[in-house]
């Protein structure tokens, strides 16, 4: 019997500088079928680092935020699950995208999130990132949801997903990743734009789970852990 086919996603933002070192550990990774960069509006070569490396590449006309980068992905996708991962990682290798990979593929969990090693300290205390940027999943938990992306914010991929994972009602997987990193906003940006960046961030989760949504969507969450 075949098991799950992956199609990578990989949204970017002026990331031509972090890009290939995530592209080193993804791409020709034996877990993955297809590897898609998706350029959102980007101003520094990113979808050119790509086609360079062996990416499949989707420019988006302009920059329209995570989630519309996402939205645009995973219109193209037909392998039966996807992956997502971040642009700008540091320190991801195979092994860490076959573990993430793995709970989903053997059937032990409906989904799958990372616990990077520098994710905040009350994450990894309480052993989940709710809104972790790599997943594994099935296409079948979102496919019927594509449309709704459209009406989002800039950065409520995450939350969203998260409903329709505790709506699905089956395990998930939190898949712990120390060696791998993901650069605050202020040491891409400069620390003003970084946090102005980070509030616009909360803001859009706000907009979209409400300003307790995210305490129940963790709990939520943390029941469905696979042990």
């Amino acid at each position: 019997m075949t098991g799950p086919r992956f199609t990578c996603l990989i949204p970017a933002f002026n990331e031509a500088g972090r890009l290939p070192g995530v592209l080193q550990a993804v791409l020709g990774h034996p877990g993955i079928d297809r590897v898609l960069v998706v350029d959102d509006g980007s101003s520094d070569g990113t979808g050119d680092v790509a086609l360079k490396h062996g990416a499949e590449l989707l420019r988006a006309p302009v920059n329209g935020g995570k989630t519309r980068a996402l939205s645009l992905g995973l219109q193209t996708v037909r392998t039966s699950h996807v992956l997502l991962i971040d642009a700008d990682l540091r320190g991801l290798t195979p092994a860490a995208l076959a573990a993430l990979i793995a709970p989903v593929a053997k059937g032990t969990a409906c989904a799958s999130l990372s616990l990077r090693g520098n994710a905040p300290w009350v994450w990894r205390r309480i052993g989940i990132d709710y809104i972790s940027g790599e997943r594994a999943l099935p296409m079948a938990l979102i496919a019927d949801h594509l449309a709704a992306l459209d009406r989002l914010p800039r950065f409520g991929f995450e939350v969203f997903l998260n409903a329709r994972l505790i709506e699905s009602n089956r395990p998930i997987a939190i898949v712990p990743w120390p060696e791998v990193a993901s650069p605050a906003k202020s040491l891409k940006r400069g620390l003003w734009p970084g946090l102005r960046a980070d509030l616009a961030m909360l803001a859009d989760i706000t907009h979209t789970i409400g300003i307790t949504g995210f305490i129940s969507q963790i709990r939520a969450l943390r029941k469905l852990r696979a042990r």
